[in-house]
């Protein structure tokens, strides 16, 4: 046996212990990692799909289409079939996609928060209409209220997984239209400064929110220099018809540069066929007409391509947000947006449970682990859904933070080098105190590599009980309340609020 005296290297134990208990210098799990690990199609299923979306769209085409639509399609080389319907030619969409934006800047009206949009890199974000919003103090649903959207937006802003907020709820209580499409973007740029998505019920409401938006952005035509805001649409009414309305709202933002979300949103088996490869074929067929419908009116105008399949449960008929087979159809949609290399969007953690309990965290971290590592540029409803869309928890916000962290860190993977291969290391350990806890490799492998959670418990099962025994659901609560009543934020400059105070009926006091 070995008498050598064995080497101290961490110093005492109080300063390792000091030094752990510090926040990380760097962050272990950051937004904006390459996906694409994770792959449910193969090439041959990718190609099959493509093959036979292409094929909707020249033989089958789309209904209903605006007439303003129709002449313009005809004269970029669409054709009208003997049923009536607009059709696109193979040789037609594929130019279309060779000429369609590949990436864009989507920018934060502070430019810390802006970010590419394109290729693999991976961002969670929100998206949703929610008309019901889980109560803090009641822990019951209820109709959901402008001032739950300016709460929410405020919670958004300090969430750092949260790369852009969409509104997430509908305000109920704001019944005319226009003045909730104006209070709805007002709610959101006095609440962050992070990029923010926004609805327009009709196309004539997006000249005065831009208007609003040049006047935050500094004048007349600043917002589309550099645009903070996107414009969600769903122009697709399945199966393979346009709608009129959401089609006016794309032409109203093109003609002001603001990037547009084109979602289609087809439901399993009611919208949409009920086989995985089929429904895949069928929405991605309605996705590349809304690429068409964009493209040939301003060629290579930033667009994300959403194709978010949704899933209903074919014994009730009722939406199904969370599950295995939501998960694979929305990854699937993101590989193959990512096979045409056009910006792509998706949905997950749409929780069909009511509580903030296990069935919550198992459906959100399926679905939104299975989009991250697709790919998938941006991922909406990512944050705070519930109730299968229908409602909105501020604690699942919080709870979702957190969980995209580990997200992030499983699609950033391993990094392999000599260093982190750890022979030399181990040659000190075993020659030295014969554990890893003072080595200096251990400390920066402590930094770099791991993430800590704050609101999931790690303790011991005795001391847990002796600060509380809270659950999940209490922590989050805990957390929200704290920063609801610290971050009260107006990034709306006095001059300019009063400015818009004074042309819109703003009803945030």
């Amino acid at each position: 046996m070995s008498t050598r005296p064995r080497r101290r290297r961490g110093g005492s134990r109080e300063a390792m212990l000091a030094k752990r208990s510090k926040p990380p210098a760097i962050n272990p799990a950051p937004a904006g990692p390459i996906g694409g690990q994770y792959r449910p199609l193969t090439d041959s299923q990718v190609q099959q799909i493509y093959d036979t979306s292409l094929r909707m769209l020249a033989e089958l085409g789309m209904g209903d289409a605006p007439q303003s639509l129709v002449d313009q399609a005809l004269k970029c080389g669409a054709t009208i079939n003997d049923m009536g319907r607009l059709c696109y030619s193979r040789d037609m969409v594929e130019d279309i996609i060779d000429g369609a934006c590949k990436s864009f800047v989507f920018h934060g009206r502070d430019e810390k928060y802006s970010f590419e949009v394109g290729g693999e890199r991976v961002y969670f974000g929100t998206g949703g209409a929610a008309v019901q919003a889980l109560d803090l103090d009641t822990h019951l649903y209820r109709p959901s209220t402008l001032a739950d959207l300016e709460a929410f937006t405020r919670l958004a802003d300090k969430l750092a997984n949260v790369s852009w907020f969409t509104r997430c709820c509908v305000a109920t209580d704001v019944p005319d239209i226009l003045e909730l499409d104006i209070n709805t973007a007002y709610c959101l740029m006095r609440g962050t400064q992070k990029p923010v998505g926004t609805n327009f019920t009709l196309g004539e409401h997006v000249d005065p929110i831009v208007d609003m938006f040049d006047w935050i952005a500094g004048g007349s035509g600043k917002f589309a220099e550099k645009p903070f805001c996107k414009a969600h649409i769903s122009p697709i009414i399945s199966p393979m018809r346009y709608g009129e309305d959401a089609f006016d709202v794309a032409l109203a933002s093109i003609r002001r540069g603001m990037p547009i979300n084109s979602i289609v949103a087809a439901m399993s088996g009611a919208t949409s066929p009920a086989t995985i490869d089929g429904m895949l074929a069928a929405s991605f067929a309605e996705t590349l007409a809304t690429l068409v419908m964009v493209n040939i009116f301003e060629p290579g105008f930033p667009m994300i391509f959403s194709n978010w399949p949704f899933v209903i449960d074919l014994r009730t008929g009722a939406f199904c947000g969370g599950g295995g087979e939501i998960s694979i159809l929305n990854a699937g949609a993101a590989q193959l947006a990512n096979h045409i290399g056009v910006p792509s969007g998706v949905a997950s953690s749409m929780s069909d449970a009511k509580a903030v309990d296990a069935q919550m965290g198992m459906e959100k971290a399926l679905s939104a682990l299975a989009c991250g590592l697709s790919g998938a540029n941006m991922v909406y409803e990512s944050s705070g859904m519930m109730a299968s869309l229908l409602g909105v928890s501020y604690e699942a916000f919080m709870l979702d933070n957190e969980m995209l962290s580990h997200i992030y860190r499983m699609i950033r993977g391993v990094e392999v080098s000599e260093d982190t291969l750890a022979f030399e290391a181990m040659k000190n350990v075993i020659t030295g105190e014969g554990h890893f806890i003072g080595e200096t490799q251990t400390m920066e492998a402590m930094e770099r590599d791991y993430f800590y959670p704050k609101l999931g418990d790690r303790l011991e099962p005795t001391t847990w009980a002796e600060v509380g025994a809270q659950d999940a659901w209490q922590r989050a609560n805990s957390e929200v309340r704290e920063i609801l009543q610290q971050h009260r934020p107006n990034y709306i400059d006095s001059k300019v609020d009063a400015r818009i105070r004074k042309r819109f009926k703003i009803l945030i006091t």
